[in-house]
C-alpha cells in the first residue's frame, strides 16, 4: 500500500513522531483513518449524503488525528474489510430510508405521521429536501405564508427557483418579500430549521379522504339501492329543503326505470349476458309504471328468440311479489354498473341523447 505514516498532518521531523497507541483507536478515529486512506488513494468518495452533524464530527476527528504507524493502519483496514465481509443484511439507517423500503406496505397516514415525527427530532437539514421541490408546489406555500416566512423560503432555495416564484407573485407582495429578505440575517438557525420542517411536513402530508366519493355521490349510491318508496320520499323531502342538492342527487341515481334514457340500445345484449334468465323474468315481468317502459326497451333490443321466450315465461309465471321484482331489477342495475366500472359500457348522462 502506497500510503505511509503520518496520516492527517504534515510529517514531523525525523525521530519526533508521536504515534497514536496501536489498537487503542475509537470507532470515530477508525472511521477517520479509513476516510483519510481512501482519499489519499484517490478514491472518489462523497460524504455529502451523511447527515450534517456526522460530516462535522468526521471533519473534526480528522483535524485532531495524529500520526499512526503501519501496523495500526493495517489492523484498522483489516478490521474494516472483515466487517464488510461479515455483513449479511443492511438496513437503511433512518426513517426516510425505512419508509422507502416500506412504501406501499404501510398506510399513507402512518407514513406521513412517521415523517413528521422523524423531521421534528432529526438533525437532517429539511432545506436539502425543499431545494429539490418544484416551483409549482412551492408557489402556493409562498403565497399563503406570511411575508417573513416567504422571505426565508426564497432565501434558502436555489436562486433560479426563487426568481421564478418572485416573478409570479403580485407586485406589491413581491416587493415586500424582497425587502424582508434583507432583514433575515438576524433569524436564529433553529427558527429557520423549524420553518423548513413545517414546509416539508406540508409537502409530504398525504391527505386521505375520510369518505369515498363526494357527498352527493354517496347519497345517490345509497338511494340507488333503497326501495323505490323510500327513495321517492327522501328525494321529495330533500327537494323541499334544498332543491339544488336534490337535483344533483337525482343525476347520480340510476335505477331500472332510467335504462331507456341512460343505456344505448346496442349495449342491451351485452348487459343480458351476465344476468340469469329467472332474474330477467321477474325484473321485466313485474315492471310497472316508468319501469314498464324500461322492460319494453330491453325486450325490443334483444334477440327476437330470447324476447319470445321471456314473454312466454312471464305469462306463465303470473303475478310477482314486489320485493322479488325490486331485487331482480336491482340485480340488473348492478350488472350494468359492473360493466361500466370495467370500462365495457358507457352510460349516457341524464341530459345526453343517444347518437
Amino acid at each position: 500500500m502506497s500510503v505511509v505514516a503520518p496520516l492527517g498532518r504534515s510529517a514531523p521531523l525525523a525521530g519526533s513522531e508521536v504515534f497514536l497507541p496501536r489498537r487503542a483507536l475509537t470507532g470515530r478515529q477508525k472511521a477517520a483513518v479509513i476516510v483519510r486512506l481512501l482519499l489519499a488513494e484517490g478514491a472518489d468518495l462523497s460524504l455529502a449524503g451523511l447527515p450534517d452533524h456526522l460530516q462535522a464530527a468526521l471533519t473534526e476527528q480528522i483535524g485532531m488525528m495524529q500520526t499512526i504507524d503501519r501496523d495500526t493502519l493495517a489492523a484498522v483496514v483489516e478490521e474494516f474489510c472483515t466487517t464488510l465481509e461479515q455483513v449479511g443484511l443492511s438496513f437503511p439507517g433512518g426513517i426516510d430510508g425505512a419508509l422507502k423500503i416500506l412504501d406501499g406496505h404501510i398506510s399513507a397516514n402512518a407514513a406521513s405521521r412517521l415523517r413528521r415525527l422523524a423531521g421534528a427530532s432529526s438533525k437532517i437539514d429539511p432545506w436539502e429536501k425543499l431545494r429539490g421541490v418544484e416551483v409549482e408546489r412551492l408557489l402556493p406555500m409562498v403565497t399563503e405564508e406570511s411575508i417573513e416566512v416567504a422571505a426565508v423560503i426564497l432565501s434558502k432555495i436555489a436562486v433560479p427557483r426563487a426568481a421564478e416564484i418572485l416573478g409570479r407573485l403580485p407586485g406589491d407582495k413581491a416587493r415586500r418579500i424582497a425587502l424582508s429578505m434583507s432583514k433575515t440575517g438576524h433569524i436564529e438557525a433553529e427558527t429557520v430549521r423549524r420553518i423548513g420542517l413545517s414546509l416539508v411536513s406540508q409537502i409530504e402530508a398525504v391527505k386521505t379522504p375520510v369518505f369515498e366519493g363526494s357527498p352527493v355521490d354517496r347519497v345517490g349510491a345509497i338511494l340507488n339501492f333503497s326501495p323505490a318508496a323510500t327513495r321517492d320520499e327522501v328525494l321529495r323531502g330533500m327537494e323541499e329543503d334544498d332543491k339544488g342538492l336534490a337535483d344533483q342527487v337525482r343525476k347520480t341515481i340510476f335505477t331500472f326505470a332510467h335504462i331507456p334514457a341512460r343505456i344505448l340500445a346496442r349495449d342491451v345484449p351485452k348487459i343480458l349476458k351476465g344476468v340469469e334468465q329467472n332474474i330477467l323474468v321477474k325484473a321485466l315481468g313485474g315492471a310497472s309504471g316508468d319501469a314498464a317502459e324500461a322492460a319494453e326497451f330491453i325486450l325490443a333490443n334483444m334477440s327476437q328468440r330470447l324476447a319470445a321466450t321471456l314473454r312466454e315465461d312471464i305469462a306463465a309465471a303470473g303475478r310477482f311479489k314486489e320485493k322479488e321484482v325490486e331485487a331482480a331489477q336491482t340485480a340488473l342495475v348492478l350488472a350494468i354498473r359492473d360493466l361500466e366500472t370495467a370500462g365495457e359500457l358507457v352510460m349516457l348522462q341524464p341530459d345526453e341523447e343517444e347518437e
